[in-house]
């Protein structure tokens, strides 16, 4: 059973009701990195930490189940997320141009966030939507056949509200 924890965060309540539902089970590791992930946005040591105490597991064998999975992300997100899929279908019909073209107009490698936190890139290695290539993924949008400008001009008009706003 787990305490509230030191940093007064309340969304570790939300990770403490879920450990109670699945009784605390280490075999629901995975489901809990997956829960942590939704509330904090990504998992940080602090909550793999958590996740290990709370589970009674080794913090190497929580943070080993964690990387071996591409699913889990490392470091807080951009306000606004946008993968690409680079599977067979999307490469031949242009998503690497996709990725050169997000990456040069925001300064942004993939798999990294911009330096002023507002853009995620990443690529993904099939999307399952082949008929739709290239496909691209922004703030949890699917847009099919796109090209380097449709994409930029997608972020660019979500930016543009966000400045609004």
């Amino acid at each position: 059973m787990t305490t509230a924890h030191p940093s007064g965060d309340e969304r570790f309540a939300v990770v403490d009701k879920h450990l109670k539902r699945s009784k605390y089970a280490q075999d629901q590791l995975i489901e809990t990195l997956h829960v942590a992930q939704d509330i904090f946005g990504y998992l940080s040591d602090d909550v793999l930490m958590y996740v290990a105490r709370a589970l009674a597991l080794p913090p190497s064998m929580v943070f080993g189940v964690a990387t071996f999975y591409h699913l889990f992300e490392f470091e807080a997100p951009g306000e606004h997320s946008c993968s690409v899929c680079t599977g067979t279908a999307c490469f031949v019909k242009g998503a690497n141009q996709i990725v050169a073209a997000i990456a040069e107009r925001y300064d942004v490698a993939p798999g990294s966030t911009s330096e002023d936190r507002m853009l995620t890139l990443r690529t993904a290695r099939c999307l399952g939507s082949c008929s739709l290539a290239p496909v691209v993924v922004y703030d949890g949008v699917v847009s099919a056949h796109q090209d380097a400008d449709t994409t930029i001009a997608l972020i660019e008009a979500s930016l543009d509200r966000q400045e609004v706003s």
